[in-house]
């Protein structure tokens, strides 16, 4: 039996004329959206969700193409733009009752939500991000023999066809790898929750690699055409990352302040799985968000 958030209820909510998102939603206040990253679904919140809701209702989506939402084709490179899936976050909360509402996101799910708050400044309320750099900033710190680590944002960046072959091939070597290499807690993953995740990133390797490849096309354009245009998130902004060391020469912190007013930025000694692995940690962290005016 797959796994599920203790004490929230599954919902499928349209937000769209083809597109309907699977979503759990628990707990009463005011409204908070997590949304998960790679290779993941909303199960990655299963401990800090419950938490949370005990004074908010906490809104826990798979992305579009991920878990048990919709996987749509992508024919023109737009589909899975961050652009696309933060109006899809904004329809769900509204088809819920939520005109405004806080956001907190982890690896693909902070890009989402990045441009969420960029695109939609006057619903998100106050913005988290777990381990990741906004896109723009992403690719132009990538260079060198150092950028290996992120070998897989190469690989789906390729046009359709070839990723997909490859990575169909052998989707539980691939999705495994990442599971494994990018946690220090091992206990973190049971094995229920990793045979979830690899079912889930399984049956969905299209519109995984077409979410990547966004990333490389109409993710870097709309990044860039809002820094040409000085758009920043006006919202608080907290970003978690690990520590990374020296190898990718770079001051994500600096990078951040360039996107973000109100930001704090914090360096924590976890693995990139941090709501699993430091969940008490990671619920303290967005409750100290939102309580920031």
């Amino acid at each position: 039996m797959t796994p599920t958030i203790p004490g929230f209820t599954q919902h499928r909510v349209a937000v769209g004329e083809d597109v309907s998102l699977n979503v759990a939603v628990g707990g009463t206040g005011t409204p908070v959206v997590l949304l998960h990253g790679f290779p993941q679904t909303h199960l990655m919140w299963r401990h800090v969700a419950p938490a949370l809701a005990s004074g908010h209702t906490v809104i826990c989506p798979d992305l579009r193409g991920y878990g048990a939402s919709d996987k749509p084709a992508d024919p023109d490179g737009t589909a899975y733009s961050k652009r696309t899936m933060a109006a899809d976050v904004v329809a769900l909360a509204k088809a819920l009752g939520h005109d405004r509402f806080a956001l907190a996101g982890h690896d693909r799910g902070a890009l989402v939500a990045i441009r969420a708050g960029l695109d939609h400044p006057d619903t998100v309320t106050h913005l988290a991000s777990l381990d990741v750099l906004p896109t723009l900033d992403m690719w132009e710190v990538m260079r060198g023999t150092s950028a290996a680590v992120g070998f897989h944002l190469y690989l789906m960046a390729q046009p359709p066809g070839l990723p997909e072959q490859l990575i169909g091939a052998s989707p539980d070597a691939f999705f495994g790898h990442f599971l494994d290499a990018w946690t220090r807690d091992p206990a973190a993953l049971p094995t229920d929750v990793r045979a979830a995740y690899l079912a889930a990133s399984r049956a969905a390797v299209p519109s995984i690699v077409a979410d990547y490849r966004a990333s490389a096309g109409a993710d870097v354009a709309h990044d860039r055409a809002d820094r040409a245009a000085g758009r920043r998130l006006r919202m608080p902004v907290t970003v978690l990352q690990q520590d990374w060391g020296p190898a990718l020469g770079f001051d994500a912190a600096a990078l951040w302040s360039a996107w973000a007013d109100d930001l704090r930025h914090s360096t924590v000694p976890y693995g990139h799985f941090m709501a699993e692995e430091a969940p008490d940690e990671i619920t303290a962290v967005i409750r100290d968000l939102l309580r920031r005016p």
